[in-house]
């Protein structure tokens, strides 16, 4: 008898058949002498009907109240399934963030876990009982409801994984597994038996939707084994682990991210410790800065040029031009009609050629690189969002079609 989590989203929770036929699969699992926590995410839809309800009354809300709000969908989910699996004749409950123990620190929308105590969860599963928490969602030290942002039910499942010690996480979806790029745009994307840790969190930070990187990143550090797979079809599906059987190609996927603005610095005084004051004050308004290019100096000059998320890029904005004078730059410019395309890969590192292999498919395809990053496991570009769909057609051809 293994321990066994389950993830599923709110495409799979979208109506009365789909809650039905999540709870013949934790049925299944159940049935199969596993103990089973199923974490569940609000039925589609319901956050977005959630945000309107609330900007009718308020066009500025407070987080806190927010968090109080949107936890609702999450909660709505898991009795809703308790229902349907007690129709199945199967012990269940629901629990809630709060009575897991799922703690977090104050930063409501975006609420990071400090802990879980697992007692409540471990007496239920003494009991035989499936349990069935609500994602995306904790309490912080004074009482509050938070929510853990986009891609929190993802999290929440991860880190019950890791309170219990469970033999695997299960997070299902409404594809098949991890592609080498999304097969609902690219033709010939593959899905993968398996990937790395390290080669999901870049995808996942890049654009890929299928896993949240923060997810990811705790999977890691706990060693938690995962698996995305279909709640539509019962087939295997992707194993995240540390280390994969079988020696990679050269990359594992072709990410893309339309949430993109570029921001560039023009006549920066070139002497040391620029750079530092303009990136501490955007860190110190919690910017995150992705892509960075600085040009040749000229003229005891230099530009510098970033990106940034297109929700950030107007605060950004706002806040450089606040520390003008202490930053010293000439003019500010934005971009926001941007997208960054990347590949990925743990093979990179042992494959030369795979930068010249994507500018190539750029080149071909005629689509213009704007901005470049790498490491040693990714090369991004960042292009214009209307060659973006393009340029990861041309360079998932390059790789995969050959």
């Amino acid at each position: 008898m293994g321990l066994i989590v389950q993830k599923f989203g709110g495409s799979s929770l979208a109506d009365a058949e789909g809650i039905e036929r999540v709870a013949w699969i934790i049925a299944e699992a159940y049935s199969e002498g596993n103990n089973v926590v199923a974490v569940l995410s609000a039925q589609a839809d319901t956050t977005d009907d959630l945000i309107e309800k609330a900007k009718e009354l308020n066009p500025n809300p407070s987080k806190r109240e927010m968090d109080v709000l949107l936890s609702t969908g999450e909660q709505a989910s898991v009795a809703l399934m308790a229902i349907a699996l007690e129709k199945l004749g199967l012990p269940v409950v629901s629990l809630t963030g709060w009575q897991i123990g799922m703690n977090t620190d104050s930063d409501y929308g975006s609420a990071r876990i400090k802990g879980l105590s697992a007692e409540r969860l471990k007496a239920e599963l003494d009991r035989r009982r499936i349990v069935l928490v609500a994602g995306f969602q904790g309490v912080n030290k004074f009482d509050d409801i938070t929510t853990l942002g986009r891609g929190g039910s993802d999290t929440t499942a991860v880190a019950v994984a890791v309170a219990l010690n469970a033999d695997l996480c299960r997070i299902y979806t409404d594809v098949e597994g991890i592609y080498t790029s999304d097969p609902r745009k690219v033709e010939g994307a593959r899905k993968l038996d398996e990937i790395t840790y390290d080669e999901m969190i870049e995808l996942a930070t890049l654009g890929a939707q299928v896993l949240h990187n923060r997810s990811v990143e705790m999977a890691k550090r706990y060693g938690v084994k995962m698996e995305v797979l279909s709640s539509l079809k019962r087939k295997p599906g992707t194993i995240v682990k540390g280390v994969t059987k079988v020696e990679h190609t050269k990359i594992s996927g072709v990410a893309k991210d339309a949430d993109i603005a570029r921001i560039a610095l023009v006549g920066l005084r070139d002497e040391p410790g620029v750079a530092f004051k303009m990136f501490r004050v955007l860190a110190n308004a919690k910017i995150n800065i992705d892509i960075i290019l600085q040009s040749i100096g000229r003229d005891n000059t230099n530009d510098i040029s970033f990106t940034v998320s297109r929700g950030d890029r107007e605060r950004a904005v706002e806040i450089l031009e606040e520390n003008r004078d202490i930053i010293g730059y000439a003019e500010i410019s934005t971009n926001d009609k941007v997208a960054k395309v990347s590949v990925v890969g743990a093979g990179m590192m042992s494959s030369p050629g795979v930068a010249a292999m994507m500018f190539e498919s750029l080149y071909d395809a005629k689509i213009n690189i704007m901005m470049i990053s790498t490491s040693e496991i990714k090369i991004s570009v960042l292009v214009d969002e209307n060659d973006a769909d393009r340029s990861v057609a041309a360079i998932h051809a390059k790789f995969f079609d050959a």
